[in-house]
């Protein structure tokens, strides 16, 4: 067994929330990186390269530690999506998606910081949403603006009632935090889950 303790770079609700499910003592530490793509960058190159920075960011100030750092990146036609911020970008977000198919990339890293270790996936999940009119979209985010949500879709809230189909082989990853993959990668580290 691993006596490491274990830490989340992110500072997000609801990658918290989901590695609360494995039932493991951790800690949440929020790293401040600059989550813009680099020039020619595919998305899912992006997904990766965060979820590796954050990681990395998190072991300088917990060097003792397994750090679990996590992004994700939307994309549709080959155009990237991430998180709206605003009201305008979520509903042009919203009809750029209406009718069309799009990918999640959540890139996932584990930092064994003592170490150096890495172990790192991107879990892709498709999505296609079903046609939105102005209405919807409006209806949509006046209940749940999902502003922090890459696509503007909370598909673990009303968000789900946009979409038309899933599929990828976690249904985790589309909120944030592939566990399918995450369990696999701990215990590869020696802790036991469950």
């Amino acid at each position: 067994m691993n006596n490491l303790s274990i830490v989340l770079a992110s500072g997000s609700p609801y990658r918290r929330e989901l590695l609360g499910r494995l039932g493991i003592p951790f800690e949440s530490w929020s790293p401040d990186i600059d989550e813009g793509a680099l020039p020619g960058e595919e998305p899912a190159q992006t997904a990766e390269r965060l979820a590796r920075s954050k990681a990395r960011a998190a072991a300088q100030h917990r060097p003792g530690s397994l750090i679990i750092g996590c992004d994700q990146v939307a994309e549709v036609g080959g155009v990237p999506l991430g998180k709206p911020g605003t009201l305008e970008r979520a509903r042009a977000q919203l009809a750029q998606l209406s009718g069309r198919e799009a990918l999640f990339h959540t890139g996932l890293a584990l930092l064994h910081a003592p170490s150096g270790r890495e172990q790192v996936r991107v879990v892709t999940t498709d999505v296609a949403f079903r046609r939105l009119d102005a209405g919807e979209i409006e209806r949509y985010l006046a209940r749940e603006p999902a502003l922090d949500c890459a696509g503007s879709a909370k598909s673990e809230g009303l968000g789900i009632a946009l979409l038309s189909r899933l599929g990828g082989s976690d249904p985790t990853a589309l909120v944030g935090l592939p566990l399918i993959a995450l369990a696999e990668m701990l215990r590869a580290e020696g802790i036991a889950v469950p």
